[in-house]
């Protein structure tokens, strides 16, 4: 079954143009079910029957798996059959019966406008490593984009004569607009900070550690988790609780879906419309309060 795998992902590579993250999701979910197969005596696709399949379900629910973690490799399992389905590599799809557990989805952490201002306002803005890290929190919520894409950010994604940055994820890229604020905290790091890190003058990262080599995913959560400390907030945030604050002030504020869809790089709006749901919330909070006749 392993160059049924291979095969898969190649086609969701070069025909679904999906990314680098969901191609290892799905082989690992897809190789996780040829072990449990082959174990059983089922090494070939074509062998594997419906009851297969649900012993398998049955086997990641008796080893307390998380259902979201099940619900995604029936996923996974149901896209494989389907593409072997439609190749003429099987005869029948043993998947289309498959059902995921029920996944109770929870609304995303977000910050109210007041405690993303006291976060913001933690860095000591006369020091190097506190420039940077204004600079930092202020583009994340700036702009919406994942850890991954600003630490991945190069100097020549910013433009700061027109006001946007450029995002790289996974061969793709989009511009995204930023503001005044965000504009001044990256001028204001490139110039007087940014020198104080980085002494190779061929180091193209943006955001770089006190070793001037780029910074990490853990070195900016430490960052973030400090100066959240420092704000008093309990909550356990993470850096994506910025972006989930991000598309929903936004919405809050005017935006539209699809505007904040393609500023958070969402495929599908379907997963941008959990925080128009939360935006929902919000307004039936301010009219129950306010209306005279609610």
């Amino acid at each position: 079954m392993e160059r049924d795998i291979r095969e898969f992902i190649t086609y969701l590579h070069n025909m679904k143009k999906t990314s680098h993250n969901t191609e290892v999701s799905y082989q690992r979910d897809l190789k996780k079910m040829s072990v449990f197969l082959s174990d059983r005596g089922i090494s070939e696709a074509a062998e594997v029957r419906e009851l297969d399949l649900e012993g398998y379900l049955n086997y990641m629910e008796r080893e307390k798996f998380a259902s979201s973690t099940i619900s995604r490799s029936v996923a996974s399992i149901r896209a494989m059959f389907q593409y072997l389905f439609k190749e003429g590599r099987i005869q029948r799809d043993p998947s289309g019966n498959l059902k995921p557990p029920k996944v109770e989805k929870k609304a995303p952490e977000i910050l109210s406008v007041d405690e993303v201002d006291m976060l913001l306002k933690q860095p000591d803005h006369n020091t190097p490593k506190g420039i940077r890290d204004t600079a930092m929190l202020e583009l994340l919520y700036a702009t919406g984009m994942r850890v991954s894409e600003l630490i991945h950010l190069h100097t020549t994604d910013v433009n700061l004569q027109f006001g946007y940055v450029t995002c790289h994820d996974n061969g793709k890229e989009r511009i995204i607009p930023i503001g005044n604020v965000s504009r001044d905290a990256l001028l204001r790091y490139i110039e007087l900070a940014r020198g104080a890190f980085v002494k190779d003058d061929g180091e193209t990262a943006l955001f770089t550690n006190c070793t001037g080599k780029a910074m990490s995913r853990q070195g900016f959560w430490k960052v973030l988790k400090g100066y959240a400390d420092d704000a008093g907030i309990k909550r356990d945030i993470t850096p994506h609780t910025l972006r989930h604050s991000f598309a929903v002030h936004m919405l809050q504020n005017g935006a539209d879906i699809k505007s904040v869809q393609e500023m958070l790089g969402h495929s599908d709006i379907s997963t941008t419309q959990v925080y128009l749901g939360m935006n929902m919330n919000k307004m039936r909070d301010v009219y129950m309060k306010a209306h005279p006749r609610h």
